[in-house]
């Protein structure tokens, strides 16, 4: 089966967006992959909970008017609306993800990772629950049919801390700068939320067993960029 790894951060929009339109190129195709995800954090030093409205962060972080900082979300919202996702900033929450990346790896461990990725999405961007913290944590586990009780003695121990650490060293060794980043097959990298089209195509040659190559970053969030 095709494999398809992907570097995110949970609290990354144009990694839920990325999500979306693998979703479309694969069904475009009519192809099944197996996919996997890895974990990158943006801000590793983030609190667990960030206070203040996202917009005011924004303009804090990147010395921009909080006006700029609107447009600019507001702009992101209409693309996850393109690909029929709803984002409000308004109620968006952020924080720090280490936490959540454990949890994922657990969710990989149960055979319930993808499920779990798109719920932290969405609990992230949608619904404005505080992602650093670990009751919400274990309530969104529980939600996607992970024991809840087994997600919270997770998340009150230090259990898949090193596979966290393990990809975010693997990130840096292929160089991997941004999120989201995506490898087909072990064969092709393509980083940034690529058009459905697009993806389409490299999972049609990376079937078809071509020569690796590296394609152009687009729509990339970044270690203190615009994200």
């Amino acid at each position: 089966m095709l494999t398809i790894d992907i570097w995110s951060d949970v609290v990354c929009p144009w990694c839920y967006v990325g999500k979306r339109r693998l979703e479309k190129a694969l069904g475009k195709l009519g192809q099944k992959a197996e996919i996997r995800w890895h974990s990158f954090e943006l801000d590793p030093s983030a609190p667990p909970l960030r206070t203040g409205d996202y917009a005011g962060h924004l303009a804090k972080k990147y010395g921009r008017s909080l006006a700029q900082a609107q447009q600019m979300l507001q702009q992101m919202t209409a693309t996850a609306a393109a690909e029929g996702l709803s984002f409000d900033f308004g109620r968006a929450k952020g924080g720090n993800t280490f936490d959540a990346h454990r949890l994922l790896h657990l969710g990989a461990e149960l055979g319930k990772q993808n499920e779990l990725e798109e719920r932290l999405f969405k609990a992230t961007f949608t619904d404005g629950e505080p992602i650093g913290d670990r009751d919400a944590l274990a309530r969104l586990a529980a939600e996607v049919g992970i024991d809840e009780e087994r997600a919270r003695a997770t998340l009150l121990s230090d259990e898949f801390a090193d596979a966290v650490r393990a990809d975010e060293a693997n990130a840096s060794e292929l160089g991997i700068t941004g999120v989201p980043f995506f490898v087909f097959g072990q064969k092709y990298a393509v980083s940034g939320a690529q058009p459905p089209d697009v993806l389409a195509q490299i999972i049609e040659r990376t079937l078809a067993e071509q020569k690796p190559e590296l394609l152009a970053t687009t729509d990339v969030c970044e270690p203190g960029g615009d994200c």
